[in-house]
Parts: structure tokens; C-alpha cells; sequence
């Protein structure tokens, strides 16, 4: 795992306090949790803190959600420096490009993306662009596979990325505008490019056809009695043969079985006998 450590002091702020709004969201956080147990809301404060500075989160900042919380300074840290989603330096003011490295992404193009980032915003990851808009680096799989490669940026994603995409995702953020998030391809959520083959109906997906497993079949039954102003009449259990009538029958089948041949005991004396 790799060292992270607290940006240097030139760029940390004097001080640190949560808005009037953010406060007393934090307080009603707080509250949720048992007497002595505060110290479990560290993860969503630091996350609140880190929202509200702009996208990371300062020493001052830890040191005051620690104060909140009953927690030395120290504790707060190694929270901080241990979970990744919390940003320990200044990041793009604009935009901070998440770039997924792990394998599937890799296999379907993120180092062109990376090669994007690098050229348009700086040659090293955690290093702000010439103008303070845009920062960037690699992480770990974001759980998209499905539609690598993908980006993240702060609470959004955006997949099936080509360089080009990526592209204009950049000069989106540069006018000031957000870009839609999800599959940049025409994709809907993770189905499949040329989109659904099978269960099409848009009623098994609407709460209009309710099952437990019926199957696709009593599914479109159901919607042809509804077409035709009828009731779908239900399924018919299977049926169940009399328990007298199932052990006879298996008494029957063992009746019918030929008797298996009988070994006879060690030394050739057949069972109950004796030699002379």
C-alpha cells in the first residue's frame, strides 16, 4: 500500500469550521450513535469536511471534527491517511479525474486515458493543472467493469470512455458545465451494447407483473389476460400422490428388486453350520 501523508503547511488553511448548515447536519449525525460511541461518525464528517472544502481534507479540518467527536488528533489521521476516498492535498477546483487501473479497465483502454490526463492536465498524478481547475490519478477497480473503462469524478462516473470522450468530458468541465454521467456509448446501465434480447416487456420491470418466480411464461400470460380484460388464472400446483399410495409404490418397486446373492462366510462353511 502506498505512503499517503498530510499535504505540507504552506498549502494547509489557518483553520477549519463547518458551515452553520453542515454543522447541524453533523450534530444530527452524531446523535445517531450511542453515548461513548461518537467516535463512529468520523468516516461521514470527514467526508462532509472534505465535500465542503472543495474536494479534500485539511489537517485543521481532522483536528476539528477530532475536537467534535472526543478524538485525539492522531485517530482522525490514520482515518484519513488509510481510506483513499478522502483526498490529503489540494485537487482540481473544477474537476479531480479518478482514472480506474485495475484490469478490466486496463484490457479496454484506461492507459489512453491516463496518456489524456497526462497531457492535459499534468505528467504526474496528484499535481495540479497550470490554472488549479483539474487534477488527476489512478485507482482501484470502481466497481464498473462492465463498462470499462471509466472515470470518476467526485460523486460521478462516467464508463465505456474512448480518449476522445474523455476529451470532451474535459472541455465540458472547462466551460463551467457538468456532463451526463453513465455510459458515454448509447449503453443503458450495464446491459449489453445492442441493448436487451430477452425479456423485453416493459410490465415485468414497471411492478405491474408480480411473481415469485412464475417464469416468463405465466409473465406473459398475465399480460394477454390483462390485454383482453381477463384474469390470468393461476398456476395449478403440482400433484401430489396420497403418502399411502407413495410408500406402497416404493414398497412395491423394493418388492420387485431380485435378491442379491448371499457371500458365503470365510473358510467356505456356509452360515449356521459347522465342520465335523
Amino acid at each position: 500500500m502506498s505512503v499517503r501523508r498530510l499535504a505540507p503547511k504552506e498549502v494547509q488553511p489557518e483553520s477549519f469550521a463547518f458551515t452553520a448548515e453542515n454543522l447541524a447536519w453533523a450534530e444530527s449525525t452524531i446523535a445517531k450513535y450511542p453515548a461513548g460511541r461518537q467516535a463512529s461518525a468520523v468516516i461521514p464528517l470527514l467526508m462532509r469536511a472534505q465535500e465542503q472544502a472543495g474536494g479534500w481534507v485539511s489537517e485543521p479540518a481532522m483536528r476539528y471534527i477530532g475536537d467534535m467527536l472526543g478524538m485525539a488528533p492522531i485517530r482522525v489521521y490514520e482515518v484519513a491517511t488509510f481510506y483513499t476516498q478522502f483526498q490529503l492535498q489540494p485537487v482540481g477546483t473544477r474537476a479531480h479525474i479518478q482514472v480506474c487501473g485495475t484490469t478490466p479497465c486496463m484490457l479496454k483502454g484506461a492507459g489512453d486515458l491516463i496518456k489524456v490526463c497526462q497531457r492535459r492536465i499534468h505528467a504526474d498524478p496528484f499535481h495540479l493543472s497550470e490554472n488549479g481547475e483539474f487534477s488527476w490519478e489512478e485507482v482501484e477497480c470502481a466497481g464498473t467493469c462492465t463498462n470499462a473503462p471509466m472515470i470518476q469524478v467526485f460523486k460521478d462516473v462516467y464508463e465505456d470512455l474512448t480518449p476522445e470522450d474523455l476529451e470532451k468530458i474535459l472541455d465540458a468541465f472547462a466551460r463551467g458545465e457538468t456532463p451526463t454521467p453513465g455510459p458515454q456509448n448509447g449503453r443503458k446501465s450495464s446491459e449489453p451494447v445492442t441493448g436487451l434480447r430477452v425479456l423485453t416487456s416493459p410490465e415485468l420491470y414497471d411492478g405491474s407483473v408480480v411473481g415469485t418466480g412464475a417464469g416468463l411464461a405465466l409473465a406473459r400470460e398475465a399480460i394477454a389476460a390483462r390485454a383482453n380484460g381477463a384474469t390470468a388464472a393461476a398456476a395449478p400446483a403440482p400433484a401430489k400422490p396420497p403418502v399411502a399410495e407413495a410408500v406402497k409404490a416404493a414398497g412395491n418397486a423394493d418388492a420387485e428388486k431380485p435378491a442379491k446373492p448371499v457371500a458365503p462366510p470365510p473358510g467356505g462353511q456356509a452360515a449356521g453350520k459347522t465342520a465335523d
